[in-house]
């Protein structure tokens, strides 16, 4: 039976400095080990280096790689969001950060793991992940901060909302690409909520994963956090019977996000809204 297709997004800000040997590895690894047609697209968010020449020039060399440029700023989440538009009717597509912490082998292995499943997430915090090198003991510390209130708002029984590996079949994100509001990096958590609410299946399962120097999100923590926090706040009361009636505090929110630096969400497609 061939493998199916598979479309592989890589969000992108300012990542002159480490994205070329990403998108090599991956050109190259699929290549030689996936006999479906791949498909890479960087999606540039408001990049102010020269992270669009660098994917130029490797696409010259791997006619698989791709981009979407956007010149203003849209956040990680609204990057994906555009690039989720991309999901063909078939296939599967997937994302991971433009650091490298997911190697190529181990992206692999999630496409043999998705099974019956509708979406596979790769996490950090199954006994049996590989931690090739471990997160600052702070971070970590934020981090399952972070996910008891998850847990606490959404119920999900998921370990890690947050790693940077996603792998879901094309049709799951058509359905429920409407509901994906959140830009900034509680994007995660708006795509695994609705595709639970939507009634498709999410596996988890263990990941090879290294901490890679250099992240934006340890740079800026305290206000990632907050950002954050305020997105899953956000995301709870859209699935609440109240949130109708703060549709007058909406501009207060557009403010909030502005002095947090962070991208504002965008206004959902449903009906319900």
């Amino acid at each position: 039976m061939p493998e199916p297709s598979l479309l592989l997004l890589i969000p992108a800000y300012n990542e002159e400095a480490r994205i070329e040997p990403v998108l090599r590895d991956y050109a190259a690894f699929f290549g030689e080990n996936y006999s479906g047609k791949f498909q890479l697209v960087v999606i540039l968010n408001g990049c102010r280096d020269n992270t669009l020449g660098v994917v130029q020039r490797v696409a010259q060399e791997f006619p698989v790689v791709s981009w979407l440029d956007f010149p203003a700023p849209i956040g990680k989440g609204g990057a994906l969001i555009e690039g989720l538009k991309l999901a063909a009717d078939d296939g599967l597509i997937g994302y991971v950060d433009a650091d490298g912490a997911t190697a190529p082998a181990a992206f692999l292995a999630m496409i043999r793991h998705i099974g019956t499943a509708d979406c596979v997430i790769g996490s950090r915090w199954l006994p049996e992940s590989i931690l090739l090198k471990a997160q600052p003991r702070f971070r970590r510390f934020v981090s399952r901060c972070f996910h008891f209130i998850i847990e606490l708002f959404f119920w999900m029984h998921i370990k890690d909302t947050q790693c940077p590996c996603k792998l879901l079949r094309s049709a799951a994100v058509r359905k429920i690409h409407a509901s994906l509001c959140i830009a900034d990096l509680a994007f995660d958590v708006n795509l695994l909520v609705a595709l639970r609410r939507a009634g498709f299946r999410v596996r988890e399962e263990p990941i090879a994963w290294t901490d890679v120097a250099g992240s934006k999100v340890t740079a800026s923590l305290f206000r990632s956090s907050l950002t954050m926090f305020l997105s899953v706040l956000r995301l709870r009361l859209i699935y609440s019977p109240f949130y109708r009636w703060l549709k007058p505090l909406r501009p207060l929110e557009g403010w909030v996000y502005k002095k947090l630096r962070a991208p504002a969400p965008l206004r959902r497609t449903n009906p319900e809204d």
